[in-house]
């Protein structure tokens, strides 16, 4: 049971982080993202490329980490098993790098669509997402192929309390993201963001550059969603190609967002809470379900997201929690700010006008001298 509760709660944090992400570029932003797996791959394959070949070089292990993977895994475990503090750099540097790929891939896959429309765009994302895939089932030095290849364990130091360490920092992690995104979308960010949604040629003509803000927001976007990619390769300990399908990590968000609420952070927490718990029933119940399911259980739980998309857009299309406007000052701070504005103006235009009587002063002395 208890196992149960920590695989439950690093599932939440995994789609918490990939949901809040969609939810900024899709949610605020308008930007019909529909290739969520091509970042959440891409942080999974920083983990082969990066974190093994580097712990690999970096510890004098010897052989290929693809070719003699369970070898070289094994090898860099057992040198960093007892070095919690080696594990935590290696951990956050990987993280990083992943960060940075994945804004690198937000950036190239969207850049050429990004002025043509949100079909031109919906669809080089959709096409980009199923391309990663396929590059990395059929190319072998990328992540073992069809095979896949397992990863250095960053959390082997928790020795039998592994998982429980690693569910509670991918939590901590997911709810970093959370606030970091939640103040985000209610900064005067989120407001342009809102603006650039509801009517690009509005937000032209106020001087905002939309195609600047949509590439930075990708660019946002998809940085946290290698994060979870990453996370998600170190918890699971491998990195599959064939695990990075459109259902799982592009759908599924998008029925988490639009059953919680688009462009409402809580909300989108509340849809990941909700569909993750069926997933987990469906999981629990599969056996008593079965004789009753003229098909395979397995597309069970595909079957109810989709009609609860279906029903969402039919008769709750704002999702459990409607959007909310993203507060402004408040009128007694914007008073306080005018008040403080014109003394400062008056303490300004006071000392100017003093200067110049002296100036004027030392003026006429002179004039007489």
């Amino acid at each position: 049971m208890i196992s149960f509760i920590f695989d439950f709660m690093a599932l939440i944090s995994i789609y918490l982080i990939l949901t809040l992400s969609l939810n900024l570029d899709a949610g605020y932003c308008g930007i019909p993202d529909f290739g969520k797996v091509l970042p959440m791959a891409g942080g999974a394959f920083t983990v082969s490329l990066f974190a093994g070949r580097i712990a690999t070089a970096l510890l004098g292990i010897e052989g290929d980490f693809i070719n003699d993977n369970s070898y070289v895994v094994a090898q860099i475990n057992s040198k960093i098993g007892n070095n919690p503090l080696l594990c935590f750099v290696s951990l956050l540097t990987t993280l990083i790098v992943a960060m940075g790929f994945g804004a690198a891939l937000g950036y190239l896959f969207t850049r050429p669509a990004i002025k043509r429309g949100v079909g031109p765009l919906a669809l080089l994302t959709l096409a980009a997402g199923e391309a990663i895939r396929i590059i990395g089932y059929n190319y072998n030095p990328l992540a073992g192929g069809s095979v896949g290849v397992s990863a250095p364990d960053v959390f082997v130091w928790g020795g039998r309390y592994r998982f429980a360490i690693a569910s509670i920092i991918l939590l901590v992690v997911g709810l970093l993201v959370f606030f970091y995104v939640n103040r985000l979308t209610n900064s005067p960010l989120g407001r342009t963001l809102r603006a650039i949604r509801d009517d690009e040629d509005a937000a032209c003509s106020l001087g905002i550059d939309t195609t600047k803000i949509r590439l930075k927001t990708i660019m946002i976007s998809s940085s946290i969603t290698s994060l979870a990619g990453a996370l998600y390769a170190f918890y699971s300990g491998a990195v599959i190609s064939s695990a990075y399908t459109r259902a799982s990590w592009s759908f599924v968000p998008w029925a988490m967002m639009l059953l919680g609420g688009m462009a409402n952070n809580l909300g989108v927490t509340v849809g990941v809470l909700s569909l993750i718990s069926i997933r987990e029933l469906i999981i629990i119940f599969k056996h008593p379900l079965s004789p009753f399911i003229p098909f395979d259980i397995l597309w069970f739980e595909l079957i109810i997201y989709g009609i609860a998309i279906i029903l969402i857009l039919l008769y709750r299309p704002q999702g459990i929690l409607r959007e909310k406007p993203t507060p402004t000052l408040k009128i007694q701070t914007i008073e306080k700010m005018h008040d403080t504005f014109l003394n400062t103006s008056n303490s300004v235009n006071y000392k100017a006008n003093k200067s110049k009587d002296l100036g004027y002063c030392r003026l006429h002395k002179l004039r007489k001298l």
